[in-house]
């Protein structure tokens, strides 16, 4: 007799150890997965304004005229070297990567070119002839962007659709001065 309580007693322990481990995960596993996604939401918000930056301030140093410079200088800002996405973010790509370049009136308002020059070397002679033109470019803005004309917000794909995190990403923008914009001393004419 006694040999079977023990039996059943250890028989119940094992049982109440499932249960509570059963209990304890049902509470644990989603504050587990709701850590991993809010992790990934911190992560690209501090991302996306790197990646804004890091391709503003390459695009006022690239040549505008030259598109694998400019695919380039996409992939850099990703920290990629292919045209692959951001890392735990399948939809911000290099092709997210809108950049404007700017002309500034005399009044200081800032307008994109309705042009761009054929070249650097355009840019710098229209910007010698009237540096308030709008055919000099003053100014780069690089936004990251989602697919559309008007540059809606991206939008986040959650890994977990059970957990509740916002559904589009913070606005990224940055806007430098623009610098030689790949001009080289020397560089011949443009065509």
């Amino acid at each position: 007799m006694r040999r079977s309580a023990v039996a059943t007693k250890a028989w119940f322990a094992r049982g109440n150890t499932s249960i509570e481990f059963g209990l304890v995960c049902m509470v644990f596993m989603p504050l587990l997965f709701a850590l991993f996604e809010y992790g990934r939401l911190l992560f690209l918000w501090n991302m996306l304004p790197q990646v804004s930056q890091r391709a503003a301030r390459a695009a006022a140093i690239t040549d505008f005229s030259d598109p694998a410079a400019m695919q380039a200088l996409r992939r850099a800002a990703m920290f990629r070297t292919d045209d692959g996405a951001l890392p735990l973010a399948p939809n911000v790509s290099s092709a997210s990567i809108r950049i404007d370049y700017l002309w500034q009136n005399s009044a200081g308002v800032l307008a994109p070119l309705p042009l761009l020059p054929a070249c650097p070397l355009a840019n710098r002679v229209n910007c010698a002839r009237d540096p308030h033109g709008p055919s000099c470019i003053s100014f780069v803005r690089v936004s990251l962007c989602g697919s559309g004309a008007a540059c809606p917000a991206l939008d986040y794909e959650p890994l977990l659709p059970l957990v509740p995190v916002p559904h589009v990403l913070p606005s990224a923008s940055t806007l430098v001065a623009a610098e030689s914009l790949g001009y080289v001393p020397g560089q011949a004419p443009c065509p």
